[in-house]
């Protein structure tokens, strides 16, 4: 009997926090994020029915793929499995399948939000704040970071994620009021102050710490809250403080915030003379400032909300005042961000508004910071025949004539840290701004500049801004063309004006127009110029102060198959070692003409990606060549690796072609699962690259995808083969063709196209031989029985199955004898002959006792299951299942779990069990329809 009282011992969920969940045996290795993400929702909807439909919702922020349910299909397979193998059955949790949801069915308190909401429910229902405190300590105790991390930012998820987060911050507040009460404010403003760091706008958790740094004898820090965050909802939302407030001001200046443990007001402070913030009054104009260098406010600026609030708080007065550095790509609008909020803020400082531009003429760094702080010493008072000489000591000057000025500092288009030292402002109550495409991570670290990050627009955003230019009435006319305008352009605002510039300087041409001339790569950035304004002449400048390692990188970059790079790819594209590659991408990175993502990983924004291309088309023949066949080999030798990873002890499938270039290092796989992910990522990437590379590599490049191929045989890969055996047979080489032709027919074979599929492999045999490779030979043949096998020669197919098995045994190759078992097992089978199937099967089992779970075991087993049920031996032959279907779910192989299945459903159909053979025919179909 299950004993209640100990249910959650052995398994728990944690969601407050990253979602995590505990077997018996430890911590389960839930996988990646979309897998935490489907387990997330089931336990946020625990003991309810969850739709695919709602699964596949959460599961990705944009429009899902094409083949989305079954992916979500094959991420709850390995959930399951997981479960199951973690053994929690016995806390009476269980994930079923019922209809098109799924439901998580578990008991009362395995997960950790339901834990959270029954002590905040306790402490509710207390009477005495000890007890609350109680409570509460320990609901908060279950947090161990931001709820639902690891898990995809979709809408729902992101609803619940603020869901739960709110609930947390309303037992805070709570909690705080409850050590107030106990006499205990400086604890309360302790929790407090962190979280109103955490959340500035909170209202409510501002009012709760002024309160209590009050009540701990802190009015002024109380009353600096208050004006601090007055400030932030007038910069960010544009609105005045609300009625929580401003009661928590107005309590502190008559004296009334304290309370002893009793509960007690305390006054500590005399009457104040004014007692009440006056509402919605409109502030006093303030004065305007002495100095006003700043250029104008930027014409049409729209959005960049976040930005802002972002510069607002970079700008903040800081102990030895505060430096907001402002980076991003050419032509992100890096200098509208900064004058903008230079112009809304302008009021903030009386004292000065001064600009400095360092790029020079045409944005080049070749302003002298010499005249830059003379300009800047004229304007703030200094006589020009008084100015010293060296810029040592101008800069001196400067500081001392800044200082103890509320004074504003715009210093645009700086290339060098020490440029920017020079002409950073004295004292703690001026402010610089510098706008740089450079990442300046020295002034981050000697000066504690706070980074403000300006990415490029989103598709809603690119459209407003052409709105904001074009007018709505032109919008209104062509939205579809509008929105692939702002496709084109890649939400770089600066290609974004120029094309909308283009378009108003002649109300007659449509957006269509502009839109049909910009869709022709080769003439997309000279499409973007105006003048001497253009997105290739930004990208040019930044690419023109790159050294020659970093750069020579660079114009190989638009030789990529696909916008994402990584060191190793680096490496094979620039010829450098993989330091070397990992120090240029670095400064690709710090120039903005690359973006970090994660995993040692960077992509190119699209124009960029364009300019490289060009760049790397203007290289030299021989330059390009190298680069592209380097490039081709990297993938060659690194999907070779990956092969081997996938199936351990399987034949490389080919040799690498005489004259490659091997390359320096290789990505490792320490498992199958790291090594395929990497097939299905670099999926896209190959196909672009074999469409391009030359016959002898192409051939090559299809086959080092056979793993993936095998997995996803009916995921469209005719053509793709079809292409390398053409490549092959023009490369002269049998043994491609024969290789290729194997799996090709494979392929046919499974998506029964069965007459092409014997045309395929007639041949493939013999070039094998003619190759000398016997184990493709034994293959071929193989491959060649099936195919018979299905179109009604069963004769052939046995004849062809002894030959190829005898060639296997012959070479002493295990991988592709039990291959062979495997299939003679099956044509056994098929043709009447049970026991003599479980021998073949038993035997192949044997030869692979000591490897662990495999695609080829799986397939053993439920060959020798079914020739089991067969014989009538039901009990065998459902253990013998069983075992099967736990590889397959080890495996997370979807075609073998189900297969499993189905014969599973077969054995117990045979020994009476309908009921659960019913179950495992539409778990079988949930996973592989067919």
């Amino acid at each position: 009997m299950h004993d209640k009282n100990t249910v959650g011992e052995a398994v728990h969920f944690r969601l407050l926090g990253a979602v995590s969940a505990d077997g018996a045996d430890g911590e389960l290795r839930l996988g990646p994020e979309k897998r935490r993400s489907l387990l997330a929702l089931l336990l946020l909807r625990r003991n309810r029915a969850v739709s695919v439909a709602q699964l596949t919702e959460a599961l990705w922020v944009a429009e899902p793929p094409a083949n989305a349910r079954t992916v979500v299909q094959g991420h709850v397979s390995r959930l399951r499995a997981l479960l199951v193998e973690a053994r929690v059955d016995r806390d009476e949790v269980h994930l079923a399948t019922a209809g098109d949801a799924y439901t998580l069915h578990l008991p009362d308190g395995l997960v950790d939000v339901e834990r959270f909401d029954a002590l905040v429910a306790a402490a509710r229902a207390e009477r005495h704040s000890a007890d609350v405190v109680d409570a509460l300590e320990r609901a908060l105790g279950l947090w161990h970071g931001p709820a639902l991390t690891g898990t995809v930012a979709s809408p729902p998820l992101e609803a619940w994620r603020q869901t739960l987060e709110e609930n947390r911050l309303a037992a805070v507040e709570t909690l705080a009021e409850h050590y107030r009460l106990l006499g205990e404010p400086a604890r309360a403003a302790e929790i407090l102050r962190a979280e109103t760091v955490e959340h500035p706008l909170r209202e409510s958790l501002v009012s709760a710490l002024m309160l209590a740094l009050f009540g701990a004898g802190r009015q002024s820090d109380a009353l600096d809250w208050y004006h601090r965050t007055r400030e932030s909802l007038a910069d960010r939302l544009g609105v005045d403080p609300g009625r929580a407030l401003n009661a928590a001001y107005e309590r502190i200046l008559r004296g009334e915030g304290a309370a002893t443990a009793g509960g007690a007001p305390v006054a500590v402070l005399p009457e104040p003379v004014l007692v009440r913030v006056p509402e919605q009054r409109a502030p006093e104009p303030e004065p305007l400032p002495a100095v006003d260098l700043l250029p104008r406010a930027p014409r049409g600026f729209h959005g960049r909300e976040a930005e802002l609030a972002a510069l607002g708080d970079a700008a903040r007065s800081a102990p030895d005042g505060a430096i907001a550095l402002v980076t991003g790509p050419a032509g992100v609008g890096k200098t509208a961000l900064a004058l903008h909020w230079a112009h809304r803020h302008a009021a903030r400082f009386p004292d000065g508004l001064l600009f400095a531009d360092l790029g020079g003429p045409g944005g080049r760094p070749e302003c002298d910071v010499h005249e830059v702080l003379g300009e800047l010493l004229t304007a703030l008072g200094a006589a020009r025949e008084d100015l010293p000489d060296g810029a040592a000591a101008r800069s001196a000057l400067y500081r001392r004539l800044t200082t103890g000025r509320r004074i504003l500092v715009v210093i645009d288009n700086a290339w060098d840290v020490d440029q920017v030292r020079s002409l950073l402002p004295g004292g703690t109550d001026a402010v610089a701004v510098v706008t740089s495409r450079h990442r300046m991570l020295g002034l981050l670290v000697s000066e504690l500049a706070r980074p403000v990050p300006v990415p490029v627009l989103g598709q809603d955003e690119s459209t407003a801004l052409l709105a904001r230019v074009l007018g709505p009435a032109r919008i209104a006319a062509e939205p579809a063309a509008v929105r692939e305008l702002a496709r084109l352009c890649a939400g770089l605002p600066l290609a974004l004006r120029i094309a909308a510039a283009k378009v108003s300087a002649d109300p007659r041409r449509q957006i269509a127009a502009l839109v049909g001339q910009l869709r022709h790569e080769q003439r997309r950035l000279a499409g973007l110029a105006a003048e001497e304004v253009g997105v290739t002449a930004a990208l040019r400048l930044s690419y023109e102060q790159l050294p020659p390692p970093a750069a020579r990188l660079f114009r190989a970059l638009g030789h990529l198959p696909g916008p994402v790079i990584d060191a190793y790819t680096a490496a094979a594209l620039g010829d450098l070692d993989p330091d070397a590659a990992a120090r240029a991408l670095e400064q690709l990175a710090a120039t903005h003409l690359v973006t970090e993502t994660d995993g040692g990983r960077y992509t190119l924004h699209d124009l960029v990606w364009l300019y490289a291309r060009e760049l790397g088309d203007r290289a030299g023949p021989v330059e390009r060549r190298l680069a592209r066949e380097r490039l081709a080999d990297q993938y060659l030798f690194t999907g070779l690796g990956a092969a081997e990873a996938a199936e351990p002890g399987s034949q490389p499938c080919f040799v690498p072609a005489p004259g490659s270039h091997r390359p320096r290092a290789t990505a490792e796989f320490a498992t199958a699962e790291e090594a395929l992910a990497w097939l299905g990522a670099h999926r896209e990437p190959l196909a672009t690259l074999i469409a391009t590379a030359d016959p002898a590599r192409a051939w090559r490049l299809v086959l080092t995808q056979w793993p993936l191929i095998l997995r996803r045989v009916r995921d469209g890969w005719v053509p793709l083969l079809q292409h390398a055996l053409e490549a092959a047979a023009e490369a002269g080489d049998p043994d491609g063709e024969s290789q290729v032709r194997a799996l090709l027919g494979w392929v046919l074979v499974s998506n029964r196209r069965l007459p092409e599929a014997q045309t395929c492999l007639a041949p493939a045999a013999d070039l094998a031989q003619r190759a000398g490779n016997q184990v493709g030979r034994a293959v071929a043949l193989i491959n060649l029985a099936l195919v018979q096998a299905e179109l009604g020669d069963p004769a052939a197919a046995g004849a062809g199955l002894a030959q190829g098995l005898e060639i296997a045994l012959a070479v002493d190759h295990r991988h592709t004898v039990t291959l062979a078992l495997h299939h003679l097992a099956r044509h056994m089978l098929a043709t009447g002959r049970p026991r003599q199937a479980v021998e073949h099967a038993q035997h192949g089992l044997e030869l692979t006792a000591d490897d662990g779970p495999e695609v080829r075991r799986v397939l053993l087993h439920t060959v020798c299951g079914e020739a089991l049920t067969g014989l009538g031996r039901h009990s065998e032959a459902r253990v013998r299942l069983l075992a099967a279907l736990a590889e397959a779910e080890q495996l997370g192989h979807d075609q073998a779990t189900a297969e499993v299945l189905r014969a599973l459903a077969g054995a117990e159909d045979a020994a009476g069990l309908g009921r659960s053979a019913a179950g495992r025919r539409r778990r079988a179909d949930e996973i592989s329809p067919g």
